[in-house]
């Protein structure tokens, strides 16, 4: 058995072993996962010890507090690779934010492409963000662009949502679109 100490977290988070552990009574699971009951801090200790195993708070809200018998150094293995599969759940729920490119003489064959890849992002849950480029002398027919995003938004109506008002930023009219 070692004595450790978590000495890189604060003492507010940081899970006790072995000694540290201080409570009256604590309930016990053992290394394979069976209740083992409810016994003194010490006796519990003691078990550990004699398993050559390290004993570890799981839970100190609980009444009474719960404690497990495993390896401190597989514990820690094994909650570092459940964070890691959390933050991986929790970047995958969040929706991307896809940009759809769309020059103002664009023709029709083409724009009926890029609707199609736009419909199949949003039906992945992304939200989409859809650009009129401009370029050269077409930005003395701003209206022109205003057409095509009108014209783009109402083929989309029945799949989408528009997220705000379209804005101008430089040579680029922009609006977001996101999955009704």
């Amino acid at each position: 058995m070692r004595e450790r100490k978590n000495t890189n977290r604060s003492s507010a988070s940081r899970t006790r072993i072995n000694s540290d552990i201080r409570y009256p009574e604590v309930r016990v699971i053992g290394a394979s996962g069976e209740q083992l009951g409810i016994m003194s801090s010490k006796e519990a200790l003691s078990l550990a010890q004699k398993q050559g195993v390290d004993l570890v708070e799981i839970a100190a809200n609980a009444n009474p507090p719960v404690v497990k018998i495993i390896d401190w150094g597989k514990y820690q293995y094994q909650q570092m690779k459940e964070q890691a599969r959390q933050r991986k759940k929790a970047r995958e729920k969040q929706s991307e934010l896809k940009q759809m490119k769309i020059g103002l003489k664009i023709s029709d064959n083409d724009l009926n492409i890029k609707l199609r890849k736009i419909k199949k992002f949003l039906a992945d849950g992304d939200r989409v963000k859809i650009m009129i480029i401009f370029k050269g002398r077409e930005m003395a027919h701003k209206e022109l662009g205003n057409e095509l995003l009108n014209k783009v938004l109402e083929i989309l109506s029945e799949d989408a949502v528009v997220e705000g008002k379209p804005q101008f930023s430089g040579r680029n009219l922009s609006v977001g679109i996101r999955k009704k």
